[in-house]
C-alpha cells in the first residue's frame, strides 16, 4: 500500500510541476515582444506620410492570414514598414499602439484594424533583393509569402534586418 501511495504522490507532484512549468512558460511568452512586417504602397501611404501623421489605423486588410496576424498583435510589438510595389524595401519600424478592433471601413465583423505609430527610421533601407540574398532570411515570410500584406517576423530575422540596415 505504501508503494501505491508514493506513486500517487509522485503523479500528483508531476502533474503540479508540469502545470506550473507551462503556466510560467505561457506568462513569459505573453510578455515577450512579437515582430511583424506591414506593407504599404508608397504612392498610397508612404513611410514619410506615416511619420507626418504620427499615428495611423491599419485598415483595409482583406486576407484571412493577414487578419490573423493583426489579431495576434499586442500593444508594444514592433513591425517593419515595407514599401511594396515601388521601392520594395523595408524603410522603418512602427510600434503597435492599439490592439485589434473592428475595421470601421466595413460592417463585416471578420475584418480588423490595428493602430501604429512610427518608432524609428532605418539608417538605410533594406531591399527585397538584399533580404532574398541573405541565407539566414530565406524562410522569412516576406520571401516565402510575398503577397501577404501583414506577416510575422522571427526575432532572429528582425535582428538580422536591423544589422543589415546599420551596416
Amino acid at each position: 500500500m505504501a508503494v501505491f501511495g508514493r506513486i500517487k504522490v509522485f503523479k500528483l507532484i508531476h502533474i503540479f510541476v508540469y502545470a506550473a512549468f507551462f503556466t510560467i512558460l505561457r506568462l513569459i511568452n505573453e510578455n515577450e515582444m512579437n515582430y511583424w512586417l506591414i506593407k504599404s504602397e508608397p504612392h498610397k501611404y508612404s513611410w514619410e506620410q506615416f511619420n507626418k501623421d504620427g499615428r495611423t489605423m491599419w485598415d483595409g486588410v482583406r486576407n484571412f492570414a493577414a487578419r490573423n496576424n493583426l489579431r495576434a498583435m499586442k500593444e508594444g510589438d514592433l513591425a517593419f514598414f515595407y514599401h511594396s510595389n515601388e521601392g520594395k524595401d523595408i524603410v522603418g519600424i512602427a510600434k503597435v499602439v492599439k490592439e485589434s478592433y473592428q475595421d470601421p471601413t466595413t460592417t463585416d465583423p471578420n475584418w480588423l484594424v490595428v493602430e501604429f505609430a512610427p518608432f524609428e527610421s532605418l539608417k538605410k533601407s533594406v531591399t527585397l533583393e538584399q533580404v532574398k540574398a541573405e541565407p539566414s532570411l530565406k524562410t522569412m515570410e516576406l520571401v516565402r509569402l510575398g503577397r501577404l500584406s501583414v506577416s510575422a517576423v522571427k526575432p532572429e530575422e528582425f535582428d538580422k534586418v536591423l544589422e543589415m540596415a546599420n551596416s
